[in-house]
């Protein structure tokens, strides 16, 4: 139930710290997504070649 309750919490000040601080969060995005799509396409590359080698 702890964890219920300390999730809840989570939420709502995730909440009211994006809607308080939306300039931040928007600069976050834009400087995050490019970041996480290069690391899922490095992931991705990474597994392709693995999955050749191991079909070899």
């Amino acid at each position: 139930m702890a964890h219920v309750i300390g999730g809840a919490i989570a939420v709502v000040l995730g909440v009211a710290g994006i809607i308080g601080w939306w300039d931040n969060f928007g600069d976050f995005l834009r400087g995050g997504i490019p970041l996480a799509l290069f690391l899922g396409g490095l992931i991705a590359v990474n597994t392709g070649i693995k999955f050749l080698k191991e079909k070899k």
